[in-house]
């Protein structure tokens, strides 16, 4: 049974105009700049709750706005579409740990049960993935990385995650499923996050707090 893996969280820095752009019909480039750096700071508590997690937050960019404290271990994601940078850091992770696993930040709330029963498939499976309900994925994770494996997928596609999977078996990967969730990237996905965390469903602190400070702009969304 694995006992450790390396939790990578993939991020860009929270910079107006830099991120949550598809969010700018319902914010101001600098409230999706704050949502972006509270939905970080709930993924990086999470992934810190793990006890059995190496935690590593793999940056595209100047990772000083992330405002991390000392000693925190941050990677450069490098160059390249999304599937070379995965693969780079992934790589990485696994020349020092069993296992290793990547997540996005744009799933605030997700049950840290999710990330437990993650690590255990991989404990009897090459790899396993995350599936989010617009057809791509939240985490995935591997515990061998064949070079090649993730260039020149479809990203930010409906059939990203069905050709991860296809091309993870093409290469003699034994792939396990987690539990769906869901990406908040539109404002009708901002809408259903707001209300799971008014009515207590899931628990996502520092973007509950921002979004209760926003202005009505933001509120209507």
């Amino acid at each position: 049974m694995l006992t450790k893996a390396t939790l990578c969280i993939f991020v860009k820095p929270p910079l107006p105009g830099l991120v949550k752009t598809r969010l700018s019909r319902c914010l101001t480039a600098a409230q999706a700049a704050g949502l972006a750096a509270a939905f970080f700071a709930d993924t990086f508590a999470l992934a810190r709750s793990c006890e059995w997690a190496r935690v590593v937050v793999a940056c595209d960019g100047d990772p000083s706005p992330l405002k991390l404290a000392t000693g925190s271990e941050v990677w450069p994601q490098g160059r390249g579409d999304l599937g070379e940078r995965m693969e780079r850091v992934l790589s990485l992770a696994l020349e020092s740990s069993k296992a290793a696993m990547v997540i996005g930040t744009d799933l605030p709330g997700l049950p840290r049960r999710f990330l437990d029963a993650a690590r255990l498939q991989l404990a009897a499976h090459d790899a396993v993935i995350g599936p989010s309900e617009d057809g791509g994925f939240y985490l995935l994770g591997l515990r061998r990385c064949p070079s090649g494996l993730l260039r020149g997928l479809p990203w930010s596609s409906a059939t990203t995650r069905e050709h991860t999977v296809e091309r993870m078996r093409s290469a003699g990967l034994a792939v396990a499923e987690a539990e769906s969730w869901f990406d908040v990237d539109v404002p009708a996905d901002l809408r259903r996050l707001a209300g799971l965390l008014r009515e207590q469903r899931i628990c996502a602190p520092r973007t509950a707090h921002f979004l209760a400070g926003l202005m009505p702009r933001g509120r209507s969304a």
